[in-house]
């Protein structure tokens, strides 16, 4: 970029200009209200990888490294990483910062661990820990009580699970064949008849496979149904679109 510099003198003003090299693509800078301006902002990468293929690329059109890093806005490691590899590196994961509490675990996971066996008026709180850990142990001002009720909320579950005294959280996938099982409920609905409001009979049936769902509707639980019988299906492996309902009448059964 050129930067114009001025003095002022007996005889008058009198400028000169001097280039001075920018660091960042778009670089702009100011001097005595004029304003320069570098090559037009580059657009930047979306992602690291994104940035490395960019410098790589350059590099083969044959670039310098301080053309490079001039470029893109980087530093000479970035560049030299970028040519030795396309992927970027890992980032180095920071190691996990230590605890207060951390010189009192030992000691609370063995009272936690004679409460198991101890009567529940006997048990200990996280408050009687803490205090215990004020008049025994020496720690005041070292821990807080918040500190220790955490501690204690999570730790105290972990060892009735180590311990056998308590499952442990777990997922089991449920695979339905079809066919094969199907969910039953029985309840009360309240439906209009011929004007006045009356209370039936509801049985519901759906298929765990396919989800369709079969309603029946009667005047009480112990009579046959009505004859008209509403299917909701909300998967159907037969040709029923989802989300229709087919609405079918039973006959009632021949005399012989």
């Amino acid at each position: 970029m050129t930067r114009h510099l001025g003095r002022a003198s007996d005889s008058g003003l009198w400028s000169h200009a001097v280039t001075v090299p920018g660091r960042w693509p778009g670089a702009e800078s100011r001097a005595h209200g004029v304003l320069t301006s570098g090559v037009p902002p580059m657009t930047q990468p979306r992602s690291r990888v994104d940035l490395y293929a960019a410098i790589r690329g350059d590099a083969r059109s044959g670039m310098s490294n301080r053309a490079l890093q001039r470029k893109h806005g980087v530093g000479f490691r970035t560049v030299t990483a970028a040519l030795e590899s396309a992927w970027p590196k890992e980032r180095k994961q920071p190691p996990k910062r230590g605890s207060r509490l951390d010189a009192y675990r030992v000691v609370i996971d063995d009272w936690l661990r004679s409460d198991l066996d101890a009567p529940r008026k006997q048990r200990h709180t996280a408050k009687r820990i803490f205090d215990r850990l004020l008049d025994e142990h020496d720690g005041a001002g070292v821990v807080s009580y918040w500190m220790v009720r955490e501690y204690v909320a999570t730790r105290r579950r972990e060892i009735r699970v180590e311990v056998g005294r308590e499952p442990a959280n777990a997922f089991i996938p449920q695979e339905h064949l079809p066919g094969r099982e199907a969910e039953v409920d029985f309840g009360d609905v309240a439906i209009r008849l011929r004007g006045e409001l009356v209370t039936c009979a509801l049985f519901s049936l759906r298929l765990s496979c396919s989800g369709k769902a079969v309603h029946r509707v009667s005047a009480s639980a112990g009579r046959k149904p009505s004859s008209r019988v509403t299917s909701t299906p909300s998967t159907c492996s037969a040709g029923c679109r989802p989300g229709r309902s087919a609405t079918t009448t039973s006959r009632p059964p021949s005399r012989a």
